[in-house]
């Protein structure tokens, strides 16, 4: 698909028309990983690579009914969580992550979830998507997110054609105000998973549809 021609000003017009939208359509946009703090939204990212957020809901309850905390994770046996994991992708190394990354946390920071993405970054299994959901979800850090959902609507919309998902996040960035970045970013995920659908998008429904380059 080729993306029509318009001037930065044009683009970022469109940006807003977008977000305008998004806002009405999604006035609530959050995670849909359930969380009761940092620390819990922090492994359920982690675990959602390559994997639904209804399937990393039907696992966390029991993990963290058994590993409550970073100190009580970092003494686990990774067999043992892979074992309540399993029913996930990538399983056998998220699990031998998450007990490192606890241990990470409990021996460089005091048992908490730092809040500066590039600390995330640093730990076991958490790269930049991770860092920057956790940072805005958990600590109100302004960034966009970029993942499977984020990067189809962004280039259906004509927003980023980028190739990495940084460079994504960064264009995305440079349209929308620093304020909404955290809305977006979830509000795009939203869309890309219920209407904007990698197969089959639901075009006739959607509420940027008149937006959107790509509009069947």
């Amino acid at each position: 698909m080729a993306c029509p021609k318009e001037t930065p000003e044009e683009k970022r017009k469109r940006a807003r028309a977008i977000l305008k939208a998004l806002k009405k359509a999604y006035p609530e946009a959050r995670t849909e990983l359930l969380h009761r703090n940092p620390f819990e939204l922090l492994v359920a990212t982690v675990l959602s690579a390559q994997a639904t957020d209804k399937g990393v809901n039907r696992v966390t309850p029991k993990l963290f009914a058994r590993w409550p905390t970073p100190k009580a994770l970092a003494q686990a046996d990774p067999e043992e969580v892979g074992r309540v994991i399993q029913s996930l992708g990538l399983w056998r190394t998220k699990a031998k992550n998450l007990v490192a990354l606890a241990k990470k946390l409990v021996e460089e920071h005091g048992g908490e979830v730092p809040r500066d993405p590039d600390a995330l970054r640093k730990l076991p299994g958490v790269g930049w998507k991770t860092a920057t959901v956790v940072a805005g979800a958990a600590f109100g850090v302004p960034g966009i997110a970029v993942d499977t959902h984020v990067a189809r609507l962004a280039r259906r919309l004509c927003l980023s054609q980028a190739r990495t998902p940084e460079k994504i996040g960064r264009e995305l960035e440079a349209l929308f105000p620093k304020k909404d970045w955290i809305f977006v970013h979830h509000a795009m995920v939203l869309h890309g998973r219920y209407v904007c659908t990698a197969r089959k998008p639901r075009c006739s429904a959607c509420v940027l549809r008149r937006y959107c380059p790509s509009a069947g």
